[in-house]
């Protein structure tokens, strides 16, 4: 098998400041957690911004750029900026960042989907933020919007001007066959980097069964011209990453993806649940990859092409 990268989320948009103390928010707590995941071994940091006063997600230049060149200066991990946000965004306001920043690497959702966040309000009655409860609530009615014509934008936008290469995330199998489209339309190049997105509601369960059929599909679909990831929501995060690492896929850690390192407790940081995926996958058989040989996997253009 071919050396196995680790991908780490370090904050993402759906977990919100009163979930966990060790949630990074601050452009400081980002670079650091980010730059202690590269260090653990992460050659990938997938980001997202947040507000520095009240934690909410956040796309806006000033934000990614209090801490992108910090964490460009600690480490030479491969930044992934993502084009999703948060669903309560505008695509403008998505890709507000990411275009600043000219990354090598974006996320790139391939569907309009329900993205429902309402079942981790649990019994939480005590919220740091006013904005926390309402946007857990309501999200009982929010879909997250990516047309075709949305997607066309990213991979022109992101892509053809400015370099990016893509982390295809993708929740079910009808987002398979939308790549597979985009693919045939010429606007997708290889390599291409499929990231299983398992375990968020209003897309696949976090279940083995799903992960296989979701796999088969892109057997079919792509042959031998991809290669993918799994990222698993919540408890299921460990166990479907070494189920991906045994079949020769790469995995997807971080607190964007789950706040727990164990039953009932929490990580104290990114870099926990990455040297945790580590001492699995290594325990496989497989040897993590370093930034530069992902970078050479995934054919990116470079740290020193990126904006920041």
């Amino acid at each position: 098998m071919s050396k196995i990268i680790i991908s780490c989320a370090v904050t993402g948009s759906i977990h919100t400041p009163s979930m966990s103390p060790y949630l990074p928010a601050t452009p400081g707590e980002i670079a650091a957690q980010a730059i202690g995941a590269a260090r653990a071994g992460a050659a990938i940091l997938h980001l997202h911004a947040r507000d520095p006063e009240t934690g909410r997600p956040s796309a806006a230049v000033g934000d990614y750029m209090a801490f992108l060149p910090a964490i460009k200066g600690g480490t030479d991990a491969v930044v992934n900026l993502t084009t999703g946000g948060s669903a309560v965004m505008t695509l403008e306001d998505r890709l507000a960042g990411p275009k600043a920043a000219r990354p090598e690497m974006c996320s790139l959702n391939m569907g309009t989907m329900n993205f429902a966040l309402y079942p981790l309000l649990g019994k939480r009655t005590e919220w740091l933020h006013d904005w926390e409860e309402p946007f857990l609530r309501n999200s009982d009615d929010l879909v997250f919007k990516n047309t075709p014509r949305d997607i066309a934008a990213v991979l022109q936008t992101m892509g053809r001007e400015r370099g990016a290469k893509f982390e295809f995330e993708c929740y079910d199998i009808g987002h398979l066959h939308m790549l597979r489209h985009f693919v045939d339309r010429g606007l997708v190049e290889g390599p291409v980097f499929i990231q299983f997105v398992l375990g968020v509601l209003g897309g696949a369960a976090a279940d083995p069964a799903h992960f296989l059929h979701l796999k088969q599909t892109a057997d079919r679909l792509f042959g031998e011209s991809y290669l993918f990831s799994v990222l698993a929501a919540g408890r299921m995060q460990m166990p479907m990453a070494a189920i991906a690492a045994g079949l020769g896929g790469h995995v997807r850690v971080g607190l964007e993806d789950s706040l727990y390192i164990a039953r009932g407790r929490l990580a104290r940081s990114n870099a926990e649940q990455v040297a945790k995926v580590r001492t699995i996958v290594e325990a496989l058989g497989r040897e993590i990859a370093s930034a530069d040989e992902a970078r050479a996997m995934l054919g990116l253009k470079g740290q020193a092409e990126v904006g920041f």
